[in-house]
Order: structure tokens, then C-alpha cells, then sequence
């Protein structure tokens, strides 16, 4: 979360109909960055801290399967979302296979429903970050026992 204590959410559409919805409808619970296209999209994530990414999956030059597979290159973080307002079971299995998504929803979307999965979404997150943190001291911890053992046998 943001200082302010928010989930900051990026949606990626090239709708500005749909990104304006979406930033009207979710402003007061999360922190929400716009992008029109997938390179916004990635210069949005060089520029800040993101938890959840949302894309539409059909957008000119990159779809949202190609800005996730572009994402993961640089962030591996933040949880992804795909949305769509097409039935395309090959985007579908793209978006997992390749993108590593974590849901795949369809247009319009629900209000109450992408609510709890951004909330989810973020869970996943920070359990992940929680998980990258406990792995650290382990792995410190681990050192300091080698040291130890190794002092204990040289004496």
C-alpha cells in the first residue's frame, strides 16, 4: 500500500470511456493510474509502486496478453488481471500460460465483484511480499549457523 494506506491499482484500456468509469467508480477505495496503451502502461510501472494491474485484452499495437508478457520481463510483482469484453479462449489461455494472470474477467464488469478481486489480488501480493521477506531472514539466519558451526569445528 501507498502512504496514504491505498491499494494502487493500474487499468490499462485504450477506452478513455472505460478508464474514466473505472477511475470514477474505484477513486475513493485505491489508488488508481491510467493508461490508454500497454507502453503507458509500462512507463507507469517504471514511475511507481504498483499491487494490481487490470487490462482490457483487445488494444491497438500490444493486447493486454502482450503487455503482461512485457510486464513480467521488469515486474514480476504485481498481481494481473485480465478484462475483456470478447469470449476469446485463446487470449484466455495466453493470459495464464504466458501472463501469468491471476483472473480473467469479462465486460462490463461488476462493481462489487472487482472489488473483492482487487482486494484478493492485493492479499496475494502482500503475502508474497511477506513470503520474499521471511525467505530473507531464513536465509541470513542460515548463514549465521554456518559461521557458527564452522567457528565451532576450527576450535
Amino acid at each position: 500500500m501507498d502512504s496514504k494506506g491505498k491499494i494502487n491499482v493500474l487499468y490499462v484500456d485504450d477506452e478513455i470511456n472505460n478508464l474514466n468509469s473505472f477511475k470514477a467508480a474505484f477513486r475513493r477505495d485505491y489508488n488508481i493510474l491510467v493508461a490508454t496503451s500497454g507502453r503507458e502502461g509500462l512507463e507507469l510501472l517504471r514511475n511507481n509502486i504498483v499491487h494490481v494491474i487490470i487490462t482490457d485484452q483487445r488494444m491497438p499495437e500490444m493486447t493486454g496478453v502482450d503487455f503482461l508478457i512485457e510486464v513480467l520481463k521488469e515486474f514480476e510483482d504485481p498481481v494481473r488481471i485480465l478484462l475483456t469484453g470478447y469470449t476469446d479462449i485463446t487470449a484466455v489461455i495466453d493470459a495464464v500460460n504466458k501472463g501469468h494472470i491471476y483472473y480473467y474477467l469479462n465486460k462490463p464488469w461488476d462493481e462489487q465483484q472487482l472489488r473483492i478481486i482487487i482486494k484478493n489480488a492485493y492479499e496475494i501480493f502482500h503475502l508474497r511480499e511477506q513470503n520474499k521477506e521471511l525467505i530473507e531472514k531464513l536465509t541470513d539466519v542460515n548463514g549465521q549457523l554456518e559461521f557458527l558451526l564452522r567457528q565451532n569445528l576450527l576450535s
